[in-house]
């Protein structure tokens, strides 16, 4: 299958960049329930929790990125770092109903500590494998259409399993997603690493010779142009649940009622734009891409996106509406998070595949970082939370002009799309 480059086999290599995508969600939809229910943390300490995520990953993608490019053990490059980091991160997010077990059992004493070196070491293993999921794709397939194809199929495969992390939390409970996302993330992490196989000698003595420096012009491009749009993505994920708590949930509403509607609207919303997210990278943008070119076809989904946040903050004020808006919005997630990857793998030193992913990561967690503390400042000085979604758009309309500014090493050129990302 993987000298055919058969659908399967993009299907086989997309499972351990599921695994952490999955204990991403869970991660998302439980770990502020947890520790403010289960634990009585406060807010401003479930906030230093979550600030354990953005940390890591800024150094811990980088750092095992370099090292995966030159290690060899356990018959590969980065099965070694998929297997370890997708154990642990199976296990820490076993672990995270039984912070104060695990408390006890240390004699800590200090629930907070326990609960942020439980968060830490769920966001290191996820940073550990994360980046080896990514680069084993570019590593096991062709430049150009197969790789967007194996990435777009990434995104397919992840995507249906995190719309299904969002529908198991909102209906069944957070409980039962964590017990069985355990499961998943260990599964889809291990059993996929006995049935691909990586090369030790990545290229041959002719790829060599030709291959290119990095293009660092392009680069930086294309990280600030990413980094804006996770900057509007983030915002919303932190934010949407104070901007339904005031817009979407009836004034008056007893509070026990609010946070359960509050809950329960999020989880939906998320549902939509993940279920968008899935079904359009492998089923409309790898088509598109091949015709339009990915850049084109990137700055056009995230300039749909940035419309929908403005539609979001004029008119969302019922459940339906803003279920409407996220389809829409969706549209550019599913393009933020397959087709960035392809354009960027084509601009880098291939021999480095590991390290460039690792310094990409860095156009999504310093943006987390400044979600979570400059729009947080701004939200809590605004007294209207309706201004999140007009951040999330202005945000998202500056990525996809500079999108414009980024040659494509494939397809039609970005000029084409100019004046439609402009409108």
């Amino acid at each position: 299958m993987q000298k055919r480059l058969s659908n399967f086999f993009y299907a086989t290599i997309s499972l351990p960049s599921t695994a952490m995508g999955f204990a991403l969600c869970i991660q998302i939809s439980a770990l502020s329930w947890i520790l403010s229910t289960k634990f009585g943390l406060d807010i401003h300490e479930v906030g230093i929790v979550w600030a354990a995520g953005p940390t890591a990953g800024i150094l811990g993608q980088v750092i095992i990125g370099l090292i995966s490019d030159k290690a060899w053990f356990w018959g590969g490059r980065r099965r070694p770092f998929i297997l370890i980091g997708g154990t642990l991160a199976a296990l820490m997010v076993f672990l995270l109903p039984h912070i104060d077990k695990v408390n006890d059992l240390l004699g800590v004493g200090n629930i907070l500590v326990v609960a942020v070196c439980v968060a830490l070491v769920l966001d290191l293993s996820i940073n550990i494998s994360f980046n080896p999921t990514r680069s084993i794709i570019a590593d096991l397939t062709p430049e150009g259409e197969a790789r967007t194809k194996g990435y777009t199929w990434m995104q397919t495969i992840s995507g249906f399993w995190g719309v299904t992390a969002y529908l198991v939390g909102a209906t069944l409970g957070n409980d039962v997603l964590i017990s069985l996302g355990a499961v998943i993330v260990f599964a889809f992490s291990v059993v996929p690493m006995f049935f691909i196989k990586e090369q030790r000698e990545q290229f041959t003595p002719e790829q060599k010779l030709a291959a290119t420096k990095a293009d660092w012009g392009g680069l930086r491009r294309i990280y600030i142009a990413h980094g804006f749009s996770w900057l509007g993505v983030q915002s919303m994920f932190v934010f949407t649940y104070g901007f339904i708590q005031t817009h979407i949930v009836p004034a008056g509403t007893a509070q026990a009622v609010s946070d359960a509607q509050s809950g329960q609207i999020i989880a939906y919303s998320f549902a939509v734009l993940n279920t968008v997210g899935f079904l359009l990278p492998a089923l409309v943008l790898a088509p598109l891409s091949k015709r339009i070119g990915r850049v084109n076809t990137q700055a056009g989904c995230v300039a749909i996106m940035a419309l929908g946040y403005v539609m979001i903050y004029a008119f969302a004020r019922t459940p339906i509406m803003l279920y409407v808006l996220m389809a829409v919005v969706g549209i550019g997630w599913s393009a933020i998070v397959s087709l960035p990857f392809a354009i960027m793998s084509d601009k880098v030193d291939k021999s480095r595949m590991g390290f460039f992913m690792g310094v990409f990561n860095l156009s999504v967690v310093l943006p987390q970082l400044m979600a979570s503390f400059g729009v947080g400042y701004i939200m809590r000085g605004a007294g209207d939370n309706s201004l999140l979604y007009a951040i999330c758009g202005g945000s998202l309309a500056i990525s996809a002009a500079l999108w414009c500014l980024v040659k494509d090493e494939q397809g039609a050129p970005v000029t084409a799309l100019a004046p439609a990302a402009a409108h």
